[in-house]
């Protein structure tokens, strides 16, 4: 019979392979910026399609991206962010800091 392990003995397990914590953060990353553009397209009453219109993309990249399966560029950012009427802030912070 095949053992089974707890999920936070896999994900540390997971996480101490070389390059995993980077992959991770990515991923935060990659999550959190598609989340803040769906959130703020619902508040404007956008569809995605509306949205992918005002940026000059596509629905299918509009839906990627807001599950976080594209990691995007400053120039598509730039975009989206002049389509969702706000400014785009892109800033550092001590690892300490950041959450």
């Amino acid at each position: 019979m095949v053992e089974r392990k707890a999920w936070a003995d896999k994900r540390a397990e997971i996480m101490d392979r070389p390059g995993a914590g980077a992959a991770y953060e990515a991923a935060r990353l990659r999550f959190e910026l598609g989340e803040a553009v769906r959130q703020r397209r619902e508040e404007l009453g956008l569809t995605q399609a509306e949205l992918a219109e005002r940026a000059g993309l596509k629905q299918p990249a509009v839906a990627r991206f807001e599950a976080g399966g594209t990691m995007p560029t400053i120039p598509m950012l730039e975009r989206l962010a002049e389509a969702l009427e706000v400014r785009l802030n892109v800033q550092f912070q001590p690892l300490r800091e950041a959450s």
